[in-house]
């Protein structure tokens, strides 16, 4: 388990052929999520069943559910109900406005022992959940997956509006990095180089885990990264096992 700084830590270089390969393999997996057929894109009504802990799924910045769903099928098939936040989108509203809407799902189905599944921006807007619109501690963990949680420089660059709430300069990113007290219940899992996560996504205090592959999107269908997510997601944070891996 890390306690260490999060800012910059795990942040990695690497030459022009990592760079390039690590970027066409991550687009392969984001053009397969969007060549899916219109059939695969409706929530399944299967992923209301289910008598282990319920999965909120929370994607990153222009993601859908889809993003999250090779592990949804795999939670849902081992008996977790998946909840999907209806009108989400593509995640460019605000993050505390993305939290609020998340919550009032669980607060509106009365669902406890909840656990966050989250990618990317995902990860902010859960643990946003955990430290402020979660009043009934309706949530009891989260595992994040390449989540900005010290930002990244890309949100300085490019004059995108929904990416800059990812500035390591962020007043709201600061303020969220500052409130540690759900760190100790969320495994942050992150992959060896991200081209999009420049600082890193350790957390202090959380359970810090790597990928054995490259990338930002890649682990979300790469079979041996979905293993393991779904296996910290039932483990817990704090673990035995999860700690030994850290």
């Amino acid at each position: 388990m890390s306690s260490t700084p999060s800012r910059g830590h795990g942040r990695r270089r690497v030459g022009l052929w990592r760079f390039v390969r690590t970027v066409v393999l991550d687009y392969r997996y984001v053009w397969w999520v969007h060549l899916v057929p219109r059939s695969g894109r409706v929530v399944p009504r299967r992923y209301r069943d289910g008598d282990r802990e319920p999965v909120l799924l929370l994607p990153g910045v222009y993601e859908t559910w889809r993003f999250l769903r090779p592990v949804a099928d795999r939670l849902n098939d081992r008996g977790h109900p998946i909840v999907v936040v209806p009108g989400m989108g593509h995640n460019r509203r605000p993050i505390a406005a993305t939290a609020e809407v998340a919550q009032r799902i669980l607060d509106a189905h009365d669902l406890r022992d909840v656990v966050v599944l989250a990618h990317s921006k995902g990860g902010l807007v859960g643990k946003t959940m955990m430290v402020s619109t979660d009043a009934e501690r309706r949530i009891t963990r989260m595992v994040t997956v390449n989540s900005p949680f010290s930002g990244s420089r890309w949100a300085r660059v490019l004059p995108v509006r929904a990416l800059r709430p990812f500035s390591p300069r962020d007043a709201d990113l600061l303020r969220l990095a500052g409130q540690r007290e759900a760190n100790g219940t969320i495994t942050s899992m992150a992959s060896r180089f991200d081209a999009h996560v420049t600082e890193g996504s350790v957390l202090p205090g959380a359970v810090n885990l790597e990928f054995p592959v490259d990338g930002h999107f890649r682990p979300l269908g790469h079979a041996r990264c979905v293993a393991m997510i779904v296996r910290e997601v039932e483990a817990g944070a704090g673990s035995a096992a999860s700690a030994e891996a850290s």
